[in-house]
């Protein structure tokens, strides 16, 4: 079999290979993307946590509280009602999850302080001064910071995974630089959904 014959048996499935390397990362892509949208999701419900002055079942419902040996939110070990627009009430499922529901809300540090009446608690949403509604503005913000971190360092593993395929062989220079485009733009749409978010946040507190 002369040399020209069997690479013409090899080269076929080349174009095959390097497709189907291709899918494997746009599938990474895909689940990084993922990881991403799961991180913004989160951010937002820690906003949901900082009260404008209203009551709202999302100010605690997020929260988590230790019980049954575990953390759960507790959304999912009580029901949660607003009976009127200044009271957030919570009516656990189990009478021994009053006390960690409590310092749940505590620690929390969302400016709401629990009352227990029986085995229902109740917070009574305070009037909020100018100077609150600035530093809940500067905790949204803290909140907002820690959401770019994390997005930030899952495009780091990304970037580190697609350097090893190409490392590897898997994928050539080109795949690479267009897939460090790919996950950078995905940061960046990333990062402008938490700003946005911030944004619409902090003129929610600071509107008096």
């Amino acid at each position: 079999m002369t040399k020209s014959s069997e690479q013409s048996k090899i080269h076929p499935w080349e174009p095959l290979l390097e497709i189907l390397n291709i899918m494997e990362t746009e599938k990474i892509l895909k689940e990084f993307k993922v990881t991403m949208d799961k991180t913004i999701v989160h951010i937002q419900n820690e906003f949901s946590s900082l009260h404008t002055g209203k009551a709202s079942t999302a100010m605690v419902e997020n929260l988590v509280a230790d019980v049954y040996g575990s953390s759960m939110r507790i959304r999912e070990i009580a029901a949660i009602t607003t009976p009127d627009a200044r009271t957030i009430q919570i009516q656990p499922w189990d009478k021994s999850s009053v006390h960690p529901i409590e310092k749940a809300i505590l620690i929390a540090n969302i400016g709401l302080t629990p009352v227990t009446q029986g085995t229902s608690i109740r917070c009574t949403i305070p009037e909020m001064s100018g100077e609150r509604r600035k530093e809940l503005a500067k905790v949204a913000n803290t909140m907002a910071e820690e959401g770019r971190i994390a997005i930030r360092a899952i495009r780091r593993d990304a970037l580190e995974i697609f350097k090893k395929l190409q490392k590897d062989g898997a994928i050539g220079e080109d795949d690479l630089k267009r897939l460090e485009k790919e996950i950078q733009k995905l940061t960046d749409n990333a990062i402008a959904d938490i700003q946005k978010s911030l944004e619409i946040k902090e003129k929610a507190l600071l509107i008096v």
